[in-house]
């Protein structure tokens, strides 16, 4: 018996992260053919410093669009961390832990506020968490004004086990950031593939209804899939004010495009039901090294950097749409049998 089109491209996609393994190898070919600095081992690993913050989160944001969700105020969720630390250490005397506690505590809340909006009251996701990056960004300028240091200036003068967070190097080689990013992936990709959890989360992506019935409280995994995206962007906000030594409100306010387009180019579905934690991973290295290399081997300004992601994306969810496109499964049926009339000839 033949198989349906549709399982031909189930098995096309469970190849996508060779695909994206085959993209990461082109930047590497094209961009060190450009400029050999490109290709020096202990700059490529320094590198990661200007894009952990969009791998970390977009693992966890796959998780929220695993469930038919999105979630675009993970951004504004990493400058309320960072704030929160900076004054809650500097101005109301915390321990520089009790504060880094404080912040995920926070975090954790926001997103589970706006998982209660989305899960328990029906309110469309993208509204919620657009409100949200205002709300959480709002109250991260509130905060600020409850240091004694201005705004605009960030607060730093953190302690050096603080710090120690991202100065630290394995083998004085592996920045910590990566091996941050590796358990991270590690924990992603146990829920998410090797767990009843994951099991529930794809479910309820596949069919919300479906797994109601089956007994699954799927409000609760729709709740628990922003808090685990607030608590990445937590991390992702501590690891950021660790290595700039500095607190500031606005600190990861550009991340948004970059983390969509992450799980998006790793194979996560916008309607849900299918997504990869390796595959995000991978994405997020793909967008990461780009933003490093064009513009240290084709002098882009930095301002631009946006368009090329923005090309990206738009290609990949165009690409994919076409390919689940009637007209295109009859054409690669009509192109199928004329190879399979060929071949018997």
């Amino acid at each position: 018996m033949k198989k349906p089109f549709s399982a031909k491209l189930s098995g096309a996609l469970k190849n996508w992260n060779t695909f994206l393994v085959v993209l990461l190898v082109l930047e590497f070919v094209v961009f060190g053919a450009a400029n050999s600095k490109f290709l020096r081992i202990p700059l490529l690993l320094t590198s990661i410093n200007d894009f952990i913050a969009i791998c970390l989160i977009s693992l966890f944001v796959t998780f929220v669009m695993i469930t038919g969700g999105i979630d675009i105020q993970a951004g504004s969720i990493v400058g309320l961390t960072s704030i929160v630390i900076g004054v809650s250490w500097q101005d109301f005397g915390l321990n520089i832990w009790g504060a880094v506690l404080l912040a995920i505590v926070v975090a954790a809340l926001c997103g589970a506020l706006s998982g209660f909006f989305v899960a328990y009251c029906g309110v469309q996701a993208m509204v919620v968490t657009l409100g949200g990056s205002f709300l959480y960004a709002g109250l991260a300028l509130l905060v600020s004004t409850l240091s004694s240091t201005e705004s605009y200036q960030g607060i730093s003068g953190f302690p050096d086990s603080f710090k120690a967070i991202t100065s630290y190097k394995l083998f004085g080689v592996i920045p910590s950031q990566v091996l941050i990013f590796l358990a991270m992936t590690l924990i992603a990709w146990l829920l998410l593939h090797k767990s009843k959890y994951g099991r529930k989360v794809f479910l309820v992506g596949v069919n919300q209804q479906a797994a109601e019935f089956s007994g699954i409280n799927t409000r609760r995994v729709i709740l628990s899939t922003y808090v685990l995206s607030a608590v990445s962007a937590a991390v992702a906000g501590i690891v950021l004010t660790s290595y700039l030594g500095t607190a500031k409100s606005d600190l990861g306010s550009t991340l948004t495009m970059n983390i969509i387009t992450a799980c998006v180019l790793g194979g996560t579905l916008s309607t849900g039901g299918k997504g990869s934690a390796i595959g995000t991973a991978l994405a997020s290295l793909v967008i990461g090294l780009m933003r490093f290399g064009m513009p240290l081997c084709f002098k882009v300004n930095t301002q631009y950097l946006d368009i090329p992601i923005g090309i990206l994306l738009i290609v990949v969810v165009v690409g994919r749409a076409a390919a689940n496109h009637p007209k295109t499964a009859a054409l690669f049926a009509k192109l199928k049998k004329k190879n399979a009339a060929k071949a018997a000839k």
